[in-house]
């Protein structure tokens, strides 16, 4: 016969039951709103900046620059929503959302440089698109149906620019990084704190 179980331990695994579900049911922690605004005024700010550079090499530099800021802005934020809602920055829902959105981000910078070397630049806005969307689809899996979303509306954006002109593979760009990030991070702002 099983020695019966002392009462702490059982309340112990029980609040640990608690914890790790609300932090899945929270899992909107993960993505900041106020920052995914100010990644959009980036990548208004590279719509703008990049087709007035006089070279295809400025051009990326001008979009490279504004997914640097980006990339900063993101992790901050995310950074300090955490501590705003007290959740730990490396939660379960943002691990998850980390390690879903990583791999097509990865496979966007390798196929960056692969088309760099191969000149071909017109091919940039989609594959960004495309696979940024996908990445938000991923990542949003764990998240708000808000995200996945706006992710589905990336993904629109980069076949329209895989498949028209460069001009409105820039307009794309324009919209998707500028436009839905500012939509969609005022919306989860207000209804999904921060």
């Amino acid at each position: 016969m099983a020695e019966p179980r002392r009462i702490d331990e059982h309340a112990a695994e029980s609040l640990g039951y608690i914890r790790d579900a609300m932090e899945r049911a929270g899992s909107f922690t993960a993505v900041p709103g106020w920052g995914a605004v100010v990644m959009g005024l980036a990548g208004l700010a590279a719509a703008v900046i990049a087709p007035a550079q006089p070279t295809p090499a400025e051009w990326l530099l001008a979009w490279l620059a504004a997914a640097a800021v980006a990339t900063i802005v993101g992790i901050l934020s995310i950074l300090i929503k955490s501590r705003q809602f007290g959740v730990p920055f490396f939660s379960r829902p943002a691990r998850q959302f980390a390690l879903s959105f990583s791999p097509a981000v990865l496979a966007g910078i390798l196929l960056t440089v692969a088309l760099y070397r191969a000149a071909l630049f017109d091919l940039l806005p989609g594959l960004w698109l495309l696979l940024y969307g996908a990445a938000v689809v991923a990542g949003g899996t764990f998240s708000v149906r808000i995200v996945p979303l706006t992710g589905v509306l990336f993904l629109f954006l980069g076949t329209i620019a895989l498949f028209s002109s460069p001009v409105v593979g820039e307009v794309c760009l324009g919209i998707g990084f500028g436009g839905l990030h500012i939509v969609f991070g005022t919306i989860i702002a207000r209804n999904h704190g921060g």
